[in-house]
């Protein structure tokens, strides 16, 4: 049996593609989603699920206890891939959904992270995954919540790598681009749910960003598949020394080079074309 893994936000997209490939590749995995129904269906595939609403601490612990019962006491990796897109920009945006972006995409990360760190630390080892994205490394209009809750995991991350540096506990963040998910749709539930568009300034961007959220079709060039992130989760997985930071898809290679390259004002005249 090779190592165990606790992945969340399996319930679509990243997480979901990454539980059922390495199950099948023979890792151990347990995978974990919010709803009940979620955790119904991956356990009829044969995956070990657990409910895990990573807002929730009573949630998070629950989940943590079953997970362990099921790998015997060890975890040698999370993966930390639950979150969604708040869109909207900043100036119409409540403070309640600001919040309820960090509960998620950082705060019920922290709880977990946490959570999990006493049981690498007494086993000696453990490496610890991060899904962010290109948008903890440049900054898009109308993502101003998304990018806030990523710019933070990135120097959450980095942070807490820093201070287990005297330990066999690695910490990696992935950064991708675009990539085939339940994403977009999520988001425009979000931006729906939170955003009085008729009466912004912005309405008539909300309204071209409304129109690509609801294309089922991708709509930003170098669109990948969930397979490049499963890819790279399984090179941590594999590797002695696992690096910082890998970065998935050509736009995160091409938005973290011109972030060295090029002054703020002039990268923000290349990202502010964007919507």
């Amino acid at each position: 049996m090779k190592m165990s893994i606790l992945i969340t936000g399996c319930s679509s997209g990243i997480g979901r593609y990454c539980a059922e490939q390495l199950h099948r590749a023979g890792y151990q995995v347990v995978a974990s989603c919010r709803n009940i129904e979620d955790v119904t269906e991956l356990m009829a595939q044969g995956l070990n699920c657990v409910q895990l609403d990573v807002t929730d601490p009573q949630s998070i612990q629950a989940a943590l206890k079953q997970t362990l019962s099921m790998t015997g006491g060890r975890l040698d990796a999370l993966f930390n891939n639950a979150g969604y897109g708040q869109g909207g920009a900043l100036e119409d945006l409540p403070t309640h959904a600001l919040r309820s972006q960090f509960e998620t995409n950082l705060f019920g990360l922290h709880e977990l992270t946490r959570a999990v760190l006493p049981v690498m630390l007494k086993q000696g080892s453990g490496k610890i995954v991060q899904n962010s994205s290109v948008l903890g490394l440049v900054a898009m209009k109308y993502r101003g919540a998304y990018v806030a809750s990523k710019f933070a995991m990135e120097g959450y991350s980095d942070a807490l790598r820093l201070e287990l540096m005297d330990t066999n506990i690695s910490v990696s963040l992935i950064e991708p681009g675009p990539i085939v998910s339940q994403f977009r749709s999520n988001s425009l539930r979000a931006v729906k749910a939170s955003i009085d568009v008729e009466g912004s300034r912005h309405k008539e961007n909300y309204k071209k960003t409304l129109a690509r959220l609801g294309d089922p079709n991708p709509s930003a060039p170098f669109t990948l598949g969930p397979d490049t992130v499963l890819n790279v989760v399984q090179k941590i997985l594999d590797s002695d020394k696992p690096k910082p930071r890998y970065y998935v898809t050509k736009a995160t290679y091409i938005f973290g080079y011109l972030r060295r390259l090029l002054s703020s004002a002039m990268l923000d005249r290349v990202v502010g074309k964007g919507h």
